[in-house]
């Protein structure tokens, strides 16, 4: 008998769950996101228009990416394409891929504007998003009982390797 299918559907392990889906994807587009606005800064003839269609096309890239797997593997795993609930479930989780973009547009939108150049606009960006990166470590940290300095370094470390891997995803191209 399969007990998780007799749980209702807003079960508090359910919502718990879906939470740290929305939050796992959220943070994988931060980082990706800090990748591409890094790759725009090395580029030399980046446009704020330019800039803005490519993060919004990274956004909305992930998030179909993010979907057809789920797809993919519920099919795999069901033997059926996900619809009705299910599939509004997969478009909630996934939903955080296509924020990640809001930061960036909104500074992009200000270069466009003449609020400030649009290679500051970029690093802002990045760094607006490495800043999240330490927050969500920092509160995760103070979530689990760590006093002050340990989510600290928590938050710096997190930080730290979000900021290493879009490096090396931004130097791959990606």
């Amino acid at each position: 008998m399969d007990h998780a299918a007799d749980a209702p559907a807003d079960a508090p392990a359910d919502v718990a769950a879906a939470a740290a889906a929305r939050l796992k994807e959220r943070l994988y587009a931060t980082i990706t996101m800090i990748s591409v606005v890094i790759g725009l800064v090395a580029s030399e003839h980046a446009t704020a228009a330019g800039a803005a269609a490519t993060v919004l096309t990274a956004a909305v890239g992930l998030w179909l990416a993010a979907l057809v797997s789920d797809q993919v593997a519920h099919r795999v795993v069901h033997g059926r394409l996900a619809t009705g609930a299910e599939l509004r479930h997969m478009l909630w989780i996934g939903s955080p891929l296509l924020l990640s973009a809001i930061g960036p547009l909104i500074l992009i939108a200000s270069s466009a504007l003449g609020v400030m150049d649009l290679r500051t606009a970029l690093y802002a960006s990045a760094g607006v998003s490495v800043a999240g990166l330490f927050g969500w470590g920092w509160y995760g940290s103070v979530r689990m009982g760590s006093g002050v300095a340990v989510a600290l370094l928590a938050g710096a470390l997190d930080a730290a390797i979000g900021l290493a891997v879009a490096l090396v995803k931004a130097a791959a191209g990606h």
